[in-house]
């Protein structure tokens, strides 16, 4: 029993390790989707190369618009942009944001009564931005720990 219990203990350091060593790189990969993928988004609102973005806006919502649904969704186009960008410059922060903001999306497609396999998906996509914004504090700029042990010597 106690090479079965020294294996286990030396898979489960290992893998504890392995998780520590790979936090900021996964950080890094999810900061960068979550910034890059609305920033992408955000522009095609404006292009409508990706698909038509007006239809996935719920009628109840659109009638009570001031404007056209184009004009909104070139808003949601700019504050799209605006959030990749604060995701990458600010990961925690940005997180949230866009947590938040595909939480809306999917509600907007509840409301709707249709899409809701697209509402599912942004749900997903919400608890992986949460995750960022959660994951981003325990994970240090190199520019921060490089100044820290220029500092401790």
């Amino acid at each position: 029993m106690e090479p079965f219990i020294a294996a286990f203990s030396l898979i489960k350091n290992t893998s504890m390790e392995v998780t520590t060593q790979n936090t900021g790189s996964v950080q890094q990969l999810m900061k960068f989707t979550y910034g890059l993928v609305p920033i992408v988004a955000g522009l095609d609102k404006f292009l409508n190369i990706l698909t038509d973005w007006k239809k996935y806006l719920a009628p109840t919502i659109s009638e009570m618009l001031p404007f056209s649904p184009s004009t909104f969704m070139s808003i949601v186009g700019v504050v799209e942009i605006g959030a990749g960008v604060i995701v990458l410059i600010w990961p925690r922060i940005g997180g949230y944001l866009v947590m938040a903001w595909l939480i809306g999306i999917a509600l907007n497609l509840i409301i709707g009564g249709q899409y809701y396999d697209v509402a599912v998906r942004d749900l997903v996509m919400a608890i992986g931005a949460f995750s960022l914004a959660r994951l981003s504090p325990a994970v240090r700029p190199a520019s921060t720990v490089l100044r820290e042990s220029a500092l401790s010597h």
